[in-house]
């Protein structure tokens, strides 16, 4: 199964959850994402989603300098971001269950 528009529908809950734990600069949320399972995941679309979910007040921004070459943007989640991560996973919860019991039974529940 071609999983492309699968992921694109759960960016934003992916990227909160890697940056929940432990703040990231881009590519190191790419790697995490990938780590994590997801495999096909691009960079821009990491990046892109980076960039809108703090310009949507769900993350904080820091600089970090660099020895070893160009500084890094870290991103953080904050309590609007956390109040997001929350309803991703209970709709989650919710559109997972229905889908389990429908390809389970092939029947809606009522």
């Amino acid at each position: 199964m071609d999983t492309t528009q699968l992921l694109k529908g759960v960016l934003d809950a992916a990227v909160l959850a890697v940056v929940e734990d432990e703040d990231g600069y881009g590519y190191d949320v790419v790697r995490r994402l990938r780590a994590a399972g997801l495999e096909d995941v691009g960079d821009a679309s990491v990046y892109g989603t980076l960039r809108r979910l703090y310009a949507g007040g769900a993350l904080t921004t820091y600089v970090v300098p660099s020895d070893a070459g160009p500084h890094r943007k870290y991103y953080g989640i904050n309590a609007n971001g956390r109040a997001a991560l929350d309803l991703h996973r209970k709709e989650w919860q919710k559109f997972t269950g229905t889908m389990t019991a429908l390809l389970r039974t092939g029947e809606v529940a009522a």
